[in-house]
């Protein structure tokens, strides 16, 4: 028989869950989720068991990394359905404060960030966003103390960012990405799929496909502007208007000049109609 998950909405009542989930020498871990929860953050959550005796997902929908012009408003909300996926997976607790609790009247701190944070991939196109993103997961590693968070690793500039931050200032927790989960087709598992017409999320995995191609061309010895040029046609010609489609070095995110200057990450954001995604492969 699944059992519900234990719901706090304000910070006392997570500290005495915590308080009591400590005092029985659990370790804990966490994964920090915006809900419209799909098959990629259960893999989150699985991960998340592997690891750690509790588990302890947050919902909250952050006001502080979209735009004026995104779509915070639209953001697709499924707080029933969330819920029963995460009773499913039998996990501990849920964190679900409300706007006012995360940012409360007078609230005027953020965490800005530098290294990955500026490296010209994301914060280029949405300089707002890890300001945003650096903030809430500090504010939530505080409030939880986890020994793990979980992220995955298809928003891999803010994996790199929140790993940056958590070590810069010392928060006690181990940040662990996880694989990126995909469709069928190789779409990219994300909440805002949801937002793609039947036209569009039929030429969407052309993004994943022009990335393998690339990939495979670096691997092969090719010149990166050439490869990578390539790969930067076919996501054209699926009809993506892209922000950038670059390869980079996996663990400082800086430019590269061949795939020989050490483990390589291509990433990509691209606007199909009115729907912007992200992805990134390995090479």
């Amino acid at each position: 028989m699944l059992r519900s998950p234990m719901i706090v909405r304000t910070v006392p009542a997570l500290r005495r869950a915590l308080d009591s989930i400590r005092a029985r020498k659990a370790t804990t871990a966490l994964v920090p989720t915006m809900g419209a929860l799909h098959d990629g953050h259960v893999s989150l959550v699985r991960l998340a068991k592997r690891r750690a005796t509790k588990v302890i997902v947050s919902i909250f929908v952050n006001p502080a990394q979209f735009a004026p012009t995104e779509d915070f408003s639209s953001y697709p909300r499924t707080w029933k359905a969330d819920v029963a996926r995460l009773a499913a997976e039998n996990v501990d607790l849920i964190w679900n404060p409300d706007v006012k609790t995360m940012y409360p009247d007078g609230f005027a701190t953020r965490i800005l960030t530098e290294g990955p944070a500026t490296a010209g991939l994301e914060d280029r196109f949405r300089p707002h966003f890890f300001g945003g993103v650096t903030t809430v997961v500090g504010k939530l590693f505080t409030q939880v103390r986890p020994d793990f968070a979980i992220f995955g690793e298809k928003d891999f500039q803010q994996l790199r960012v929140v790993t940056r931050m958590a070590g810069d200032l010392d928060l006690g927790v181990k940040v662990i990405g996880s694989k990126t989960v995909r469709e069928r087709d190789g779409l990219a598992m994300s909440s805002r799929n949801v937002y793609l017409s039947p036209e569009e999320r039929h030429a969407a995995p052309a993004l994943y496909k022009a990335m393998k191609e690339s990939a495979g061309r670096l691997r092969a010895g090719d010149d990166v502007e050439a490869a990578m040029a390539g790969g930067a046609e076919m996501i054209a010609q699926a009809g993506f208007v892209t922000d950038y489609f670059e390869a980079r070095h996996a663990e400082t995110l800086a430019p590269i000049k061949s795939a020989k200057d050490g483990p390589v990450r291509i990433l990509v954001a691209a606007k199909i109609g009115r729907t912007r995604l992200i992805d990134n492969v390995a090479v």
